[in-house]
């Protein structure tokens, strides 16, 4: 099993950033790939960014691609989630997930891929 618990969502005004964090715990981090996906009302979860278990292997949706930024450090077993230039349509809960790989450099690309989920962080923007 692995615990993922997010922190950093809040109230921002547009144009403005915030810092998502995911601090994981349970069975070793290193083995996961790990992603961001959000959810607005009224519409499916979108995964935002994935990385690889060793750094070398990022996606960005195109929606973020630019303004968002996917960190890991595998030392604290923490997934960030740097965004910058916010919009009102960021407003959503956003989420981070875990899918075991056993392949260094994998990601995942649908939601199904992933095993472990956060309980999420309410992320609004105002115009």
């Amino acid at each position: 099993q692995v615990q993922l618990v997010e922190s950093g969502g809040g109230l921002v005004q547009a144009g403005g950033s915030l810092r998502l964090s995911c601090a994981a715990s349970g069975r070793t981090f290193s083995y996961y790939a790990m992603a961001w996906f959000r959810q607005a009302p009224g519409k499916e979860r979108e995964l935002l960014a994935s990385i690889s278990w060793n750094i070398f292997s990022t996606y960005y949706a195109d929606s973020v691609k630019g303004r968002f930024t996917i960190s890991r450090d595998n030392a604290k077993n923490t997934v960030y989630l740097r965004m910058n230039s916010l919009k009102p349509e960021d407003t959503a809960v956003y989420y981070c997930a875990a899918g075991y790989t056993p392949y260094p450099a994998g990601i995942y690309y649908g939601a199904n891929e992933y095993d472990y989920w956060g309980q999420g962080t309410q992320v609004t923007v105002s115009s």
